[in-house]
């Protein structure tokens, strides 16, 4: 029986030798060979927390955006957990690979240390309201929930990554006021917000909503990456350019829209849109003409799918890294703010992924100071037209999302660094 456990204990360790030979490396596959791509970015995240402490290579355009990990039994046994597919690599293979990146659009970038991940999301928020905080559950990637009471109290500066979560930063709760004010949940949100603004001294909810939005801006403009989705995106950028002007109608917060309030926005404070008009009535489910929901909604039919640049790995790794995936054609989704009117978007943001044939873009990325920022829009990659009170969207029936993969692209950018070769 000994002799029988022993020759057991002799294979298995034959087995792991085998994917751990010291002489190659561990291709982790991001086309259509893997079986988790959600799960891949939280091993690759795990592999550089400090508690392990390796360094991870992304190989951009390389089988959608594979990770090359170190030769080391630990990620063998991690991603067997996590349900991963990797192949096992050696030493000829591995310079086969980096000859092949050498000589063609792709490149290598160096993953080396976990960021410090932060979600802005209030505590009345369900788990299932936002993609991203599906996406990292599932992934498994550490992240800390903060929200206006953080935000003010100076703690952004302790985080690398900001993610907010499906806020109106014009603080009108969401322009749900037509069809949800007397419904129990919006008058829960209603009164959360007005607590937190009396707390710090403001009058109005849309006054605080200015001063979180100001202190993100601050955040970006000295080295922090954020990233927003959906409503997030444009509401940021409407209440920076409403900075000091009353844009909100008095049914929402009491008090009389300013004159001439369009006249008065000042573009210069915005992050990626300018030049846009704002829609102030309350029973009208659209801030501005930066979004092309409206019309979405009108023609149900319509599933507007969109289309990923390519970028040149070499020359624009940032965006390279942001766009990579196992597909270029991502179906489309629904949201609040759904698509991006090209003629309001700066003429300094990239456009990383619009509908064919259309005005709109999906998907941007721009640079602010020492910072940046990635909006995508829409509200869940995989349910196209999401409802107030839909059940959640379980991500082990969509862990090859493509549209999901773009969140986290997101999240591991701030750990890349682009490697170094030799001339």
């Amino acid at each position: 029986m000994f002799r029988y456990l022993s020759s057991i204990f002799v294979l298995i360790s034959a087995i792991v030798s085998s994917f751990s030979s010291g002489n190659g490396e561990m291709l982790v596959p991001m086309d259509d060979e893997q079986t988790d791509h959600l799960k891949a970015y939280g091993l690759a995240y795990w592999a550089v927390k400090p508690e392990q402490g390796m360094t991870v290579k992304w190989l951009l355009n390389y089988r959608g955006g594979s990770f090359l990990f170190p030769d080391d039994p630990r990620v063998v046994s991690h991603a067997n957990i996590m349900g991963v597919a990797y192949e096992s690599v050696s030493a000829g293979k591995t310079a086969q690979i980096e000859d092949e990146i050498a000589h063609n659009n792709m490149d290598i970038v160096l993953l080396e240390k976990a960021p410090r991940i932060a979600v802005y999301s209030p505590s009345t928020a369900q788990p299932w309201d936002d993609a991203v905080v599906l996406a990292l559950t599932y992934a498994e990637i550490d992240f800390t929930t903060i929200w206006d009471a953080e935000v003010l109290s100076g703690v952004l500066e302790k985080f690398d990554w900001l993610h907010l979560h499906h806020e109106d930063f014009t603080g009108q709760l969401g322009k749900f006021y037509a069809v949800y004010r007397n419904a129990p949940w919006y008058l829960t949100m209603q009164e959360t917000n007005q607590k937190m603004a009396q707390r710090f001294g403001f009058a109005t909810i849309p006054e605080l909503k200015n001063n979180v939005a100001s202190v993100i801006r601050s955040y970006v403009d000295k080295g922090g990456f954020l990233f927003a989705m959906c409503a997030a995106t444009d509401t940021l950028d409407i209440s920076l350019a409403a900075l000091d002007i009353d844009i909100v109608p008095p049914e929402i917060d009491g008090t009389p829209i300013e004159l001439n309030y369009q006249k008065k926005l000042n573009f210069g404070n915005c992050l990626a849109f300018e030049n846009f008009s704002l829609v102030t009535r309350p029973e009208i489910y659209e801030y501005s003409d930066i979004d092309v929901s409206q019309e979405n909604y009108k023609n149900a039919h319509l599933k507007e799918d969109f289309v990923l640049f390519e970028f040149a790995a070499k020359y624009d790794p940032i965006p390279a890294m942001l766009t990579q995936c196992h597909r270029r054609l991502i179906k489309g989704f629904l949201g609040q703010t759904t698509c991006f009117d090209k003629t309001k978007i700066k003429k300094n943001v990239v456009i990383m992924g619009e509908v064919k044939g259309e005005n709109k873009a999906k998907y941007i990325h721009g640079t602010v100071g020492k910072g940046t920022f990635s909006f995508y829009g829409g509200h869940d990659p995989e349910d196209y037209a999401h409802e107030v009170g839909e059940a959640p969207t379980n991500l082990i029936f969509f862990k090859n999302s493509p549209g999901y993969r773009l969140i986290l692209n997101n999240v591991l950018f701030p750990a890349a660094k682009k490697e170094k070769r030799k001339t």
